[in-house]
C-alpha cells in the first residue's frame, strides 16, 4: 500500500516536471534588431566616466583605453621591481 502510494507521488510528481515546461513563453524581439551606437559615443553624463575621456571623441576613448591597459590592468607595471 505504501509503495504503491509511492509510486502514485513519484509519477505524478514527473508529470508536473514534465508539464511544466509548456508553459515558457517566446523569447523573440518584437521590435527587431537593436542597433547600438559606437562605445566611444557614451551613454551622456556618467559618474563613473573617467575625466579625460569625452564623449563622442574616438581619439581620446582609444587614448583612454590605452592608458587603462598600460596603468591599470597591467600587472607587470604594478610590481615593484626585484
Amino acid at each position: 500500500m505504501m509503495i504503491q502510494r509511492t509510486l502514485t507521488l513519484a509519477a505524478v510528481a514527473a508529470a508536473l516536471v514534465t508539464l511544466s515546461a509548456c508553459g515558457d513563453q517566446p523569447q523573440e524581439m518584437r521590435s527587431g534588431v537593436k542597433q547600438d551606437a559606437a562605445p566611444y559615443k557614451g551613454v551622456g553624463k556618467s559618474q563613473y566616466a573617467h575625466g579625460g575621456w569625452n564623449a563622442g571623441d574616438r581619439g581620446s576613448w582609444e587614448q583612454q583605453l590605452k592608458t587603462r591597459a598600460q596603468y591599470g590592468q597591467n600587472d607587470y607595471s604594478r610590481m615593484p621591481n626585484q
